[in-house]
């Protein structure tokens, strides 16, 4: 592993060419697929700088009353929503359902998150 440039930089480097670059150089649905491989970049970088994983991890244990995988507690969940054992009124769902929707926003789309009160990450 190097120490520089790190994965941040090498990520932000290689959007940039592909924005500013390779886009403008580009005719047609050539210069539109680079703008979309120079989004899905930015969305690796605030994936990889995201610590959103961790965070819905332990509301859901919390949640569970359980420790699983992410996937496992996720899950679980849903099964207990189809079930009709965790509904609107469970203590913590809700807010777990928000925070987690405006993480994964904040990840995919950090403008919408921003305007819904997150800060970009």
């Amino acid at each position: 592993m190097q120490d520089r440039p790190d994965c941040e930089s090498i990520l932000a480097a290689v959007a940039t060419f592909l924005r500013e670059t390779a886009a403008q150089q580009l005719d047609g649905h050539a210069a539109f697929e680079a703008r979309v491989a120079a989004a899905a970049v930015d969305i690796v970088r605030r994936e990889i700088g995201s610590d959103t994983g961790a965070a819905e991890h332990a509301r859901l244990a919390a949640l569970l009353g359980r420790d699983g995988t992410l996937a496992d507690l996720t899950g679980k969940l849903a099964e207990r929503i189809r079930a009709g054992a965790m509904d609107a009124s469970t203590p913590g769902l809700l807010a777990h359902l928000e925070a987690t929707t405006l993480d994964k926003l904040a990840v995919d789309q950090p403008g919408f998150a921003t305007a819904a009160g997150r800060t970009e990450r």
